[in-house]
């Protein structure tokens, strides 16, 4: 399993690096070279609208100034939309994605008028409401079907994370078909994320545990267009004085690459890692070895 093994971390350049982020790729280069594998960095910058301008070089920059350096060039979503053009074209063809009329008010006016109530922190589940046509509305989205004669697999999705242990979601009934293409023409995570590691051939997925949610709608789309399902190993979060989880949207700062073995000591005390001190190679190896021994055959 070694020599097949490919990791990647794949950050949004919405703004530097900070100390969340940073947990992530630790674990995400850890695993990797625990296992020998190589290590892949995708920036993931396909919601153009919330990209700030440099902070792909920003992220790289501060990778390389904490020894996190990836083993083949770096690849960016934006510049691979023929690809999920033709996921995209292969779905159509094969009646699994459609396209569809809604509105974000749409959707709640449905879920209203069926009295189901949202609740906080979940899914705006779609109601299907253009599953058998726009009914002359013009197309706004296109999505996926999650249930019905076509779909290759049932909507309830299994999967055994090597952090959280086995996880289910039942994708038609707690996120509804969910979108492929924006409204506004940008590609969606979901459909980005899956072509671009299944091009690049990553074999295990390691990241915060605030995406381990993703993993369902992920899978089905595996088996939608045939892709092989990658392992996942969803790490913990780091979470600010409130609760919430640290993030740039709610003012995080980044990290000091003038100080990277500082900012790599707190990474690593969120994941249960000893602090080291001295060399920033030799820390990162004695980090290496504690990840083997704990992580690398789970």
């Amino acid at each position: 399993m070694a020599r097949h093994y490919r990791g990647r971390f794949a950050p949004s350049p919405t703004g530097p690096l900070h100390a969340g982020s940073l947990v992530a790729a630790l674990a995400s280069w850890l695993d990797t070279r625990a296992q020998g594998g190589r290590w892949l960095v995708r920036i993931e910058d396909v919601d153009t609208p919330r990209c700030v301008p440099g902070a792909d070089q920003a992220i790289l920059s501060q990778l390389a100034a904490c020894g996190l350096l990836p083993d083949e060039p770096v690849v960016w979503q934006s510049q691979r939309g023929a690809l999920y053009q033709q996921a995209l074209d292969r779905l159509v063809a094969a009646g699994l994605a459609y396209p569809c009329a809604c509105t974000r008010k749409d959707i709640e006016a449905a879920l209203a008028r069926q009295d189901r109530q949202r609740n906080r922190h979940t899914e705006l589940v779609y109601p299907g409401t253009c599953r058998e046509g726009l009914q002359g509305r013009p197309p706004r989205a296109w999505r996926l079907r999650t249930s019905g004669p076509v779909q290759p697999a049932d909507s309830l999705v299994h999967w055994d994370d090597r952090r959280l242990g086995r996880q289910q979601q039942d994708v038609a009934a707690e996120v509804g078909d969910f979108v492929l293409k924006r409204a506004d023409g940008l590609w969606a995570y979901q459909l980005a994320v899956v072509v671009d590691d299944a091009d690049q051939g990553v074999t295990d997925i390691v990241r915060g545990e605030d995406l381990a949610d993703n993993t369902p709608r992920q899978i089905l789309l595996q088996r939608a267009l045939d892709l092989p399902t990658s392992r996942y190993l969803h790490t913990p979060l780091v979470r600010a004085a409130d609760g919430e989880k640290l993030s740039k949207q709610h003012g995080a700062p980044a990290i000091d690459a003038t100080q990277p073995l500082a900012a790599l000591n707190t990474a690593a005390g969120v994941l249960d890692l000893p602090p080291q001190t001295g060399p920033l190679a030799d820390a990162l190896a004695a980090w290496v070895g504690h990840w083997r021994e704990r992580w690398a055959m789970r």
